[in-house]
C-alpha cells in the first residue's frame, strides 16, 4: 500500500529540523552517519540528541566541526545564514563532493540538482553567471551535511507521496553575508515562488534557504492534513526555544484512508440583482476558462423582494485569488462568502467504443476501482446523431450496448 508522509511546518523548517523529524520517526542514524562520513569533510561529525521544546519532546540534529566537537548554529534556526567565510564553495567543487558520497546514483543526481538550482537562484539575484556563484551560506559544511542527509533520508523512509502544510517564514530580518535582510530572505523567497506561505509568531527567520530547497523540491501538495491512517509521528526541534510555542517541524508518517477521493475545494458565491443578464454567458465561460472546477446560477428573492441570482463558483485552493479578481472585474458584485470544504470524486476513464456509426467516447467512473457509473459523451452522441438524422437517445443507447459488449469481451 501507498505510504505518505505529511509536514507540518507551523514553525517553519530548517535543514536539520526535517533531519531531526525524520530519525525522531525511524530514518535509521547510523545509515546516515555513514553518508555523512563518505562526503570525506575533514573534522565533520555529526550527531543527534533529544530535547525538550516548550513541553514537546523532539530530536535535535546537529553538525560537529573539528577537534573540540564545537557544534554549528546560526541565527533562528541552525545553519539559516552564519558567516562561515571559509566555507565558500563553488558549484563544482559541491558536486565533486557529492559525487564521491555513498548516495546512491540517483540521490547523488538529486542532491546535485538541489544545489543547482540554488547556484541559479543566487545568480538571478545577484546578475552573474552561474559558474561564478559561490554559495557562502548554503555552501557551509553544516548545510552540504543537512542537504545530502535529508537526500538520504527522504530516499531510505521510502514514502510515495510527501504533503505538507502551507510554510510560516517567521518575519522581521536576518543577517546573512550581504547585511541585514528582512525575512524571508532573497534566495529564500525565490524559491518559494507558487508555494502557499504565511508569517506568524516571533520575529525571526523561521524558514531558512536550506528548509524551503528541500520542501519546494519534495513536497508534491501543499495543503491541510490529507486523509491518512498515522502509524509514527516525529518532532524535529529548531535552535530557539520559544516561550509558550513549539519550536519542532512535525512529520507524520502513515497510509491514506479510504477516503482517498476526497478533495479540499474553496466555493465562491454572491447574490447579483443589477446585472445586465446578457452578461451572464460572458462571466461564467471566463470563469471556467480561468480554471474554475464548476460554476452554477440559481434564482433567488433578495431583499427588497428584488428578483436576483446566486453565483456560485467551485474552485481550487490554488485558483481562489485569481477567481475572486475575476468575479468583481467581470461581475456588478461587491462582496462574496467564501468557503473552504471537501468533495469526493470518482475515479473518470474516458474510453473509445466502436459502435455502427463509428468511434464514440464513453467516461466510466470508478470507486476504489469498481465500476459505478457508465456514461456516452454527450456531444458526441449530437454529433452522429445531426449526421444521421436520427435522436440523440437512441445514439445514447447504441453506445452504451457497445460499450457493453466490449466490456464483457475484455
Amino acid at each position: 500500500m501507498a505510504r505518505l508522509l505529511y509536514l507540518d511546518c507551523y514553525s517553519g523548517a530548517s535543514g536539520d529540523m526535517i533531519l531531526g523529524a525524520l530519525l525522531d520517526v525511524g530514518v535509521s542514524f547510523d545509515g546516515l552517519t555513514e553518508v555523512i562520513a563518505s562526503l570525506g569533510l575533514s573534522g565533520v561529525t555529526v550527531k543527534r540528541s533529544s530535547v525538550n521544546r516548550s513541553g514537546i519532546s523532539a530530536t535535535k540534529f546537529l553538525v560537529v566541526e573539528g577537534a573540540n566537537g564545537s557544534s554549528k548554529a546560526g541565527h533562528g534556526h541552525t545553519h539559516s545564514h552564519a558567516h562561515h567565510h571559509h566555507d565558500h564553495r563553488g558549484l563544482s567543487e559541491i558536486t565533486s563532493i557529492i559525487q564521491r558520497s555513498s548516495l546512491t546514483v540517483t540521490s547523488r543526481d538529486r542532491a546535485v540538482a538541489l544545489f543547482r538550482r540554488l547556484a541559479e537562484v543566487e545568480a538571478e539575484i545577484h546578475q552573474m553567471p552561474v559558474e561564478q556563484v559561490h554559495l557562502h551560506e548554503v555552501g557551509a559544511v553544516d548545510s552540504i551535511v543537512d542537504i545530502v542527509g535529508a537526500v538520504y533520508a527522504l530516499d531510505a523512509l521510502g514514502v510515495d507521496r510527501i504533503v505538507a502544510s502551507p510554510l510560516n517564514v517567521g518575519s522581521g530580518t536576518v543577517k546573512c553575508e550581504h547585511g541585514e535582510l528582512p525575512v524571508p530572505a532573497p534566495a529564500t523567497a525565490e524559491l518559494l515562488v507558487n508555494t502557499p506561505v504565511y508569517a506568524a509568531g516571533p520575529a525571526v527567520e523561521l524558514l531558512t534557504p536550506t528548509g524551503a530547497l528541500l520542501l519546494t523540491d519534495y513536497v508534491d501538495e501543499f495543503g491541510p492534513l490529507p486523509a491518512m491512517r498515522i502509524e509514527k509521528i516525529g518532532y524535529g526541534a529548531g535552535d530557539h526555544d520559544f516561550k509558550h510555542r513549539p519550536n519542532v517541524l512535525r512529520a507524520l508518517v502513515g497510509v491514506p484512508s479510504d477516503r482517498v477521493g476526497l478533495q479540499t475545494v474553496v466555493v465562491l458565491e454572491c447574490e447579483i440583482d443589477d446585472m445586465n443578464p446578457q452578461i451572464y454567458g460572458v462571466l461564467m465561460d471566463r470563469l471556467m476558462d480561468a480554471g474554475a472546477l464548476d460554476v452554477f446560477y440559481a434564482p433567488i428573492q433578495m431583499k427588497k423582494n428584488r428578483p436576483g441570482t446566486l453565483v456560485t463558483v467551485v474552485s481550487s485552493p490554488e485558483k481562489r485569488d485569481s477567481l475572486v479578481g475575476l468575479l468583481f472585474a467581470e461581475s456588478t458584485t461587491i462582496g462574496l462568502r467564501i468557503t473552504e470544504t471537501s468533495r469526493e470524486c470518482l475515479d473518470r476513464d474516458i474510453v473509445q467504443v466502436e459502435s455502427p456509426f463509428g468511434s464514440i467516447r464513453v467516461k466510466v467512473a470508478r470507486r476504489h476501482g469498481a465500476i459505478i457509473n457508465v456514461s456516452p459523451e454527450f456531444d458526441d452522441c449530437v454529433r452522429i446523431a445531426d449526421e444521421r438524422g436520427c435522436g440523440v437517445k437512441d445514439i445514447q443507447a447504441i453506445a452504451m450496448k457497445a460499450w457493453l459488449d466490449q466490456n464483457e469481451n475484455d
